[in-house]
């Protein structure tokens, strides 16, 4: 991953197994992630815990800080889990996913992507109505010193209510389900949310590819 970039990471239970099963659970959890992001040095922007998976939008300081924020974050949870109700084995599908957003329209929608989905799941009908999101925090203003604002919520007003004005505003209106299919496609795909330079200027630096191919095999040269 690249330093200071946002990204979104989403995180399932194996076989979509629930991951939660108790609101300590939940409340475990984002203590922890408060812990591990302060000392690997990791802004959590936006969350959501649903019962069987789990979404962050965060951005690291260092290149690494966020995979050893979520392993340690992970390890943690999976022994809490385990030794409270009497399980073994693991708790997750493996590694997180992961994608890189840039600019406003991917930022944003990533945030909204990420507090409207307990809406898109049925489980409410307004984000503010479920508890383990941080829709409260960005919309509202409810204390949390686990939230670190992006720049790009920042630049939405030039005061703590006209932020959380313009903020609630966006959830006014429904997730384009374009833009649903690209945060998604580029999630589970651990590629790049962005335009086709960005896309280009982050597989440079990565040194591999961040998009998805074309389908079908690779032609073959002609000789």
């Amino acid at each position: 991953m690249l330093p200071s970039i946002p990204v979104h990471i989403i995180q399932r239970g194996n076989n979509r197994q629930a991951c939660f099963f108790a609101d300590d659970d939940y409340r475990f959890y984002l203590e922890w992630l408060q812990d591990y992001a302060a000392i690997e040095r990791v802004a959590i922007h936006a969350y959501v815990l649903m019962t069987n998976h789990v979404h962050l939008l965060l951005s690291a300081q260092t290149a690494a800080g966020a995979g050893r924020l979520m392993k340690r974050l992970g390890q943690r949870y999976v022994q809490y889990v385990n030794r409270t109700y009497r399980r073994s084995g693991t708790l997750w599908e493996g590694r997180f996913r992961s994608c890189l957003a840039q600019g406003e329209h991917y930022v944003m929608g990533c945030y909204r992507y990420i507090e409207l989905n307990p809406v898109r799941a049925e489980m409410v009908e307004h984000p503010a109505e479920y508890r383990w999101s941080s829709y409260r925090v960005n919309g509202q203003g409810e204390q949390s010193r686990l939230i670190t604002s992006h720049a790009l919520y920042d630049a939405l007003g030039d005061s703590p209510g006209a932020r959380q004005a313009a903020y609630r505003e966006l959830f006014r209106y429904k997730l384009d389900p374009g833009l649903v299919d690209e945060i998604r496609k580029a999630t589970n795909g651990n590629y790049v949310l962005g335009t086709e330079r960005f896309e280009q200027q982050v597989a440079a630096m990565l040194g591999r590819r961040v998009s998805r191919g074309a389908p079908g095999r690779p032609r073959k040269e002609k000789k």
